[in-house]
């Protein structure tokens, strides 16, 4: 079976409703937050999500409890509610703010007859959306079908049917059955060419840190900056849009320094608040450049009222996902971006606050260009001197 042949019956026949975001559906959004948390934040961010896969949203709810359903996570008088608002906007789609288990996905489905979409299968498929090289579009599938594998389940009298096709384990397996070895075979496959890819990346990662310059990796939350930076640091022409994941593919690019060497800037893929963990070890393009990189610039949104948080989000994905103990910590500067955002003395006292705890740290606008040659000089004090001082590009 080829591999659009696959995704069709995996995404469509065999999950049925609960398939994926095509674009074009009309939404609900359902957020639920425990106690402390900020619903309005949260509900804002997985509204640009949405918006970023091409959702319509027409309605909201929200709920605040401390402990799931275990049945269908909001309860099933949160349900009917929800269902009534989806019924009275001509919704066709629930989008949850949160990872649901199978039994709860499926549960919701069937006491609603609407499509149930969770927090890590919408970010999944944007990443889908994304992906612009090859590597980066396996990753995405790779992750998209280990999250489906548990998920997967029979749809209707096709897939209780016994298989009895040649090529099967026999006329007792299912077409379920027969579907879940398919999706492992095209894993094992995925997973033996990403490690070919990496095997190709790190033999050109080991040449150039033993002739090249040194290197530094800009990571941060998504839709902060990066790209807009990056350009703006090595006239790089990467991808700039206000969305969220807009840079899925790793890029590298030469910036001069003050002092006349060069470097080279890797824009890295963004973080975001409880990332679905199979797109961690998918990334290893991201993961290898942070580990491999001389100086670490952590690009913060200084605008956005959720700046901590997000900060607070980018450092344990580093430190604790991307990091391992034994690796060395490169040197992390905190760019504070959005300098021309900051309108409002509010947005101000809440930048500079944060400016005093993230050091050493500078405050700019990669979109105007103010204080990004002040970045570069710190840069030129921090990176270590691996190429000759008058090395010069054009």
């Amino acid at each position: 079976m080829g591999r659009a042949g696959l995704k069709r019956l995996v995404i469509e026949d065999y999950l049925g409703l609960r398939a994926r975001i095509y674009g074009g559906e009309r939404a609900i959004l359902v957020e639920v937050t425990p106690p402390g948390a900020d619903p309005q934040e949260r509900l804002a961010e997985l509204a640009a999500l949405a918006w970023t896969a091409g959702v319509h949203v027409v309605g909201t709810a929200l709920q605040r409890r401390d402990r799931p359903d275990p049945a269908t996570y909001i309860g099933k008088g949160k349900v009917a509610e929800v269902l009534e608002l989806a019924r009275r906007h001509g919704a066709d789609t629930l989008i949850f703010g949160v990872e649901l288990s199978p039994a709860q996905a499926r549960n919701l489905e069937e006491f609603t007859g609407l499509k149930i979409i969770d927090r890590s299968q919408l970010i999944l498929d944007i990443f889908a959306l994304h992906a612009g090289t090859k590597e980066a579009a396996l990753a995405v599938e790779l992750a998209q079908l280990q999250y489906l594998l548990p998920r997967l389940r029979g749809w209707g009298k096709a897939l209780s049917d016994p298989g009895g096709i040649v090529g099967t384990m026999g006329p007792g397996e299912t077409r379920l059955e027969q579907s879940r070895r398919a999706i492992r075979r095209r894993i094992q496959a995925l997973e033996r060419e990403l490690k070919e890819a990496a095997r190709a990346r790190e033999i050109r990662r080991a040449k150039r840190r033993r002739f090249g310059p040194p290197e530094v990796a800009l990571v941060g939350y998504t839709n902060s900056g990066k790209s807009t930076l990056f350009n703006a640091l090595t006239r790089g022409g990467a991808l700039v849009a206000d969305q969220l994941f807009a840079t899925l593919d790793t890029k590298v690019r030469r910036t001069l320094l003050p002092d006349g060497r060069m470097a080279l800037v890797t824009d890295t893929v963004g973080f975001i608040r409880d990332l679905p963990p199979q797109l961690i070890p998918a990334f290893h393009a991201t993961l290898e450049a942070v580990r491999e990189a001389d100086l670490l610039l952590f690009v913060i949104d200084a605008a956005s009222p959720a700046a901590s948080l997000q900060l607070a989000v980018v450092r344990h994905v580093v430190f604790t996902q991307i990091l391992k103990p034994e690796d060395p910590r490169p040197p992390v500067v905190y760019v504070l971006n959005k300098l021309d955002l900051l309108t409002t003395p509010e947005a101000w006292r809440r930048a500079e606050t944060l400016l005093g705890e993230a050091q050493p740290g500078i405050l700019l606008s990669a979109k105007t260009g103010e204080n990004v040659d002040e970045l570069r000089k710190l840069m030129a004090e921090l990176l270590p001197h691996k190429a000759p001082a008058l090395t010069r590009y054009h």
